[in-house]
């Protein structure tokens, strides 16, 4: 593992976990509707990062936001989807992402709420993902790897 020194000790650095923007599923702002549906779809996602044209991360589509807008928007049947543009769906909660040299306590919190933690640079351009199991699978490790003294003092 990659490991960083800081004024805290040595830290795992998350740019480890990172799964490059050029292997995620991501979508344009200026996408249609029908272009997400379909997009999820294909790879059986439930939410997908969105970048505007300027490769900034704006934020996470969800099928919750999908079918609010089906629901909210009389008249609108699949072929009318083709109209709408991402911008014009209300996202009921974005994904926080954090930066690049973001510790993996800062991502924690986050991997709790979110199946994914979208990652920026210091332009805040989205840069890839870190999946929730991967944080998962790395305080798991810690955990197998800590003492035994000390997991034992967990079950008192």
């Amino acid at each position: 593992m990659f490991l960083i020194n800081n004024q805290r000790g040595w830290k795992m650095n998350i740019a480890f976990f990172l799964l490059p923007k050029k292997e995620v599923v991501c979508l344009p702002l200026k996408c249609s509707m029908r272009q997400a549906l379909e997009k999820m779809e294909y790879h059986r996602y439930t939410a997908v990062p969105i970048v505007d044209e300027f490769g900034k991360y704006v934020g996470t589509l969800t099928e919750g936001d999908l079918l609010w807008k089906m629901k909210n928007t009389p008249g609108l049947n699949f072929a009318g989807t083709e109209k709408v543009r991402l911008n014009e769906i209300a996202r009921r909660s974005d994904h926080a992402p954090v930066h690049i040299n973001a510790e993996m306590e800062d991502l924690l919190s986050l991997a709790a709420t979110q199946n994914f933690v979208p990652v920026v640079d210091d332009e805040g351009t989205f840069i890839g993902i870190i999946r929730r199991s991967q944080v998962i699978e790395y305080y798991a490790s810690c955990y197998r790897d800590a003492p035994l003294q000390l997991r034992a003092a967990d079950h008192h």
